[in-house]
Formats: C-alpha cells, structure tokens, sequence
C-alpha cells in the first residue's frame, strides 16, 4: 500500500516494546510524498490513542470522524516513528489541512526545528 502525507491510516503496531503504542490503531503519516511515490519500504508516522489527555504540546484532538477515526483520539506528537508498509492496514481519509498544520507546528516545537 502506497502512503500518502497528511492521511489517517489504520496500522497494526504489534508487536510493541516498552512504552510504544500498540495494536490496530489510526496512525498519521508524516512522511513526504517525495518519498512515498518512490515506493519507499517504510513510512514515517504519528499513531493516534484514545486516551485523551487534552490539548497541549504532545497532543492534537481529532474529532470523531473528521479523518476516518471511529472515536474521539489524540495525534501523540511524541511517538514519532518509522514502520514498514505492510503494517499499514488501510487508508481512512486526509487530516484537514488547518489540524495538520497545527501537527506540523507542534512537531516543530518539540523538535527544536
């Protein structure tokens, strides 16, 4: 499955080490188009977790159905990670571009960049 930036996708995190998100979950990808056209063999992505902490510099709120999601959940800004394509499940639908500037914004932050 080819990736495409800014969309939400369901993808199978098991097995999971330590603090790492687990199990079928929405991940956002993140990673350029640049690379995802290539046919690169993983894909760089922000998993998605239910437990809601409220808004603040690691977290952003998606609505419930706004990209796909079943439930209200949160971007984890902070677990930032590569994974190979095949975990990736399948396609839900594009963040909306004012949610994935603000991702952007909050990766920046965190990062220093």
């Amino acid at each position: 499955m080819r990736a495409q930036r800014g969309s939400l996708y369901l993808a199978n995190l098991d097995p999971r080490l330590g603090t790492e998100p687990g199990k079928v979950r929405p991940v956002l990808v993140i990673q350029t188009d640049l690379l995802n056209e290539a046919g690169h063999p993983s894909t760089w992505v922000l998993p998605c977790t239910t437990r809601l902490s409220g808004e603040n510099l690691l977290r952003v709120s998606l609505p419930r159905g706004i990209a796909g999601n079943r439930q209200n959940c949160e971007v984890m800004i902070d677990q930032s990670r590569a994974i190979d394509n095949r975990r990736l499940v399948r396609r839900l639908k594009p963040l909306p571009r004012l949610l994935l500037r603000e991702v952007e914004e909050k990766l920046r932050r965190l990062g220093e960049l």
